[in-house]
């Protein structure tokens, strides 16, 4: 029970990644909020995590681009766990086009949600850790550190939030507030409706091309076991003296040069 009596508010707990940080966190003892605009999902989970843990898991409808939702919904969140100690923001949308063809509605959401999200939900958090210290544990990717061809504006997205998170570490330092973000290469829900789009032969180039990239396994992480057991290293008491990290739970993965 390594987050035993921890408050922590999860973004993007519905689904996914979101989904599986949520229930790792509420099975090693913390009690958790989970936000997001997927209400069946979101309930459907909450339900399901009550017949084992009573009283842990709570879900709220929250978009994060909107910064009165976020904050109506913090205050609730706060309110009913008695406090905060942890901030894992995990919810994100992708969007693919070539650089060239970026339609400025596509950008604007993609800014909204990744970029303004995290500032959202990262200010919203911190009158609730300023005076005890805590976790905040942003979400960037691969494609923020390396790029991602056919996806500029999702990559651009994700190195601004990396950025942020490497200013915020140092800013939030005194207060005892770690800041930290994940690169993960973990198959979701999202990565399905990318694969989805692909024609076979794209498809068997694609999976092709992972192999050589990926020296574990040869495929993207599972949610579960690759990627939620470091979420919860990171909310805990061992990840103390880490911060302003990007920490690449991607099997290896040797960059495209």
């Amino acid at each position: 029970m390594q987050l035993s009596g921890r408050k922590a508010i999860v973004t993007g707990g519905a689904r996914g990644i979101g989904a599986s940080v949520v229930r790792a966190y509420v099975e090693q003892g913390a009690q958790v909020v989970s936000l997001d605009v997927l209400d069946e999902q979101g309930t459907a989970l909450v339900a399901e995590l009550e017949r084992s843990y009573p009283g842990q898991a709570m879900f709220l409808r929250c978009d994060i681009a909107h910064k009165d939702q976020v904050d109506a919904a913090f205050s609730e969140a706060v309110a009913w766990l008695g406090g905060l100690d942890v901030l894992a923001n995990v919810a994100a949308v992708e969007r693919t086009a070539l650089a060239e063809a970026i339609a400025q509605p596509d950008w604007d959401l993609i800014f909204d949600v990744n970029v303004r999200g995290t500032l959202h939900t990262n200010q919203a958090a911190f009158p609730h850790l300023q005076e005890r210290g805590g976790r905040i544990i942003n979400f960037g990717s691969a494609a923020g550190l390396g790029g991602m061809p056919g996806a500029a504006h999702y990559a651009a997205s994700k190195g601004a939030v990396l950025a942020w998170t490497r200013t915020l570490a140092q800013e939030w330092a005194r207060y005892g507030i770690t800041v930290n973000a994940l690169a993960p290469m973990i198959w979701t829900p999202m990565y399905d409706t990318h694969r989805a789009k692909m024609s076979a032969a794209e498809l068997a180039a694609h999976d092709q091309m992972l192999s050589r990239l990926i020296p574990l396994g040869g495929k993207l992480g599972d949610a579960e076991q690759d990627l939620a057991p470091v979420m919860v290293f990171l909310a805990g008491e061992g990840s103390r003296f880490i911060t302003g990290q990007t920490l690449c739970v991607d099997g290896g993965t040797v960059p495209v040069r």
